[in-house]
């Protein structure tokens, strides 16, 4: 047994030594080339043109205010959804309000030029603040041509709005000398990713 295993082991060193022989003299060609590669994310950038639509004083039950602004998309992105919240609040001068003051101004339309399209249609701010309306979709079907949402990159959309304090034949003297401070925050989401 003694032999077998001297044998064994005589036979394994000479494999072992023969390749590490090999192993020394095998030569192969080869090559490398690096690539430097980046990620770099776009951006949303939504702007608009006036940051207060509308200051007015001394409204009477009737009168109707038509402004004009403009938002504008100054990001590397597309805009495909621009949703307007709406949030006021009231200061009641008397404490004597027995209804919303909110319910007495009403958007009688806002109307977005390029999109020809009328994303607010006679709606109170108190009945507006439960929506969220896109104010870039197109919202005319016409098979004839693409409808385009959205806001393209350095695009602009111009505005008309219109405010109607509402004269609703009743009293509402409990209105007088009160104030009606309104925040519009024009929330841009992205379009869909899409393949590369």
């Amino acid at each position: 047994m003694n032999v077998k295993k001297k044998l064994g082991f005589a036979l394994t060193t000479a494999m072992f030594g023969f390749v590490l022989l090999i192993g020394g003299t095998y030569a192969y060609f080869s090559d490398q080339e690096v690539t430097n590669n980046s990620f770099a994310a776009g951006t949303l950038d939504l702007s608009v043109n006036e940051t207060a639509i509308i200051n007015l004083v001394n409204l009477k039950p009737g009168d109707t205010m038509l402004r004009e602004f403009a938002i504008s998309n100054d990001g590397s992105l597309k805009i495909e959804n621009v949703f307007l919240e709406t949030a006021y609040a009231v200061t009641d001068v008397g404490n004597d309000n027995v209804d919303d003051f909110g319910k007495h101004i009403k958007v009688n339309f806002l109307w977005n030029w390029q999109q020809e399209s009328e994303p607010i249609f006679e709606t109170t701010l108190y009945d507006l603040q439960q929506m969220d309306p896109d104010v870039v979709k197109r919202d005319i079907w016409d098979p004839l041509w693409e409808q385009r949402g959205g806001l393209e990159t350095d695009e602009t959309h111009d505005f008309w709005v219109e405010f109607e304090f509402v004269d609703n034949d009743a009293e509402q003297n409990m209105y007088q000398g009160d104030g009606l401070a309104l925040e519009w925050a024009f929330n841009a989401t992205q379009s869909a990713g899409e393949e590369k």
